[in-house]
């Protein structure tokens, strides 16, 4: 398939980053969100990436306009009736995910791949929502989309092997690392990711020492380039919660149970850096 134009719904940090490697690769791109203010949010913050790049003197002007006009935006899933693929980044909640599916399929032409990037949730289940399950795809990029190189690419139980190598092609010409994964909740890196940064949780929620004791540990002792706290903190404290969740559900395994730290603190709305306070204060 000759991809020219991309769709990504969803316009938040993880859409935001997808919308602006895409472009930078040189694929027209929609971003669509129903939000204003979050849509109006990530094209501040792709300008705002794009004028530091002019200042180190990788990029000029020229090139800010240029990849603007690949950029449009829109509040409608109906501007993505001539995209070729349509990725979505948005709530990890599978009933959402299946509805938006359900009304992607609908509206995109037959031949256009749909792909989720989900964290952890099941492709297959996702799929089984449209009328083209042998086109949809697992789409797992890494947060900062811009720096992170991976991409999980992963194949529901009908997605086509040319899907696949489609998207997998597609991940190169977007400058990113792709690798295959079989379809398991958390699929490769949260899988191993989303249990330690839990069990960090129960340890700090069991008072073996303080968040800033923990990473600091972590980092020195296990060469981590960041604590497990502070990643939790990053990556949001909801998400991190929904996965262990999902994955107590899906496993029926004590050992993905989630820590009643995550519990307490998305009770007290204490979800990371985007709230301003998680296991840390940011707003000190």
């Amino acid at each position: 398939m000759d991809i020219k134009k991309i769709g990504v719904l969803g316009a938040g940090t993880m859409g935001a980053g997808i919308a602006q490697v895409s472009v930078e690769a040189g694929f027209s791109v929609v971003l669509v969100d129903i939000d204003t203010v979050v849509l109006e949010r990530a094209i501040k913050g792709i300008d705002k990436a794009w004028k530091k790049a002019v200042d180190k003197g990788k990029l000029d002007e020229k090139g800010i306009q240029a990849r603007k006009a690949l950029l449009k935006t829109g509040s409608d899933l109906g501007d993505f009736a001539d995209c070729e693929v349509v990725i979505e980044a948005i709530i990890e909640k599978i009933d959402i995910k299946k509805t938006v599916f359900k009304q992607l399929d609908e509206i995109c032409p037959e031949n256009t791949i749909l792909a989720s990037n989900t964290s952890a949730l099941s492709i297959t289940e996702i799929a089984a929502a449209t009328a083209r399950a042998d086109k949809v795809v697992g789409m797992h990029f890494f947060n900062p989309v811009p720096v992170m190189k991976l991409v999980e690419v992963i194949p529901g139980a009908e997605t086509t092997e040319d899907v696949s190598a489609t998207i997998f092609d597609l991940c190169k010409k977007l400058g990113k690392e792709p690798v295959l994964a079989k379809e398991f909740p958390g699929f490769i890196v949260n899988r191993i990711l989303v249990p330690y940064i839990n069990e960090a949780a129960i340890a700090y929620q069991d008072g073996v020492a303080s968040a800033e004791e923990i990473d600091k540990a972590m980092k020195l002792g296990a060469n981590m380039p960041i604590g497990p706290l502070a990643l939790c903190d990053m990556v949001g404290i909801d998400v991190l919660l929904m996965v262990c969740e999902y994955f107590w559900q899906e496993f029926g395994d004590s050992k993905y149970r989630p820590s009643l730290a995550l519990k307490q603190k998305v009770r007290a709305g204490h979800l990371g850096m985007k709230t301003g306070k998680g296991f840390y204060d940011y707003k000190k």
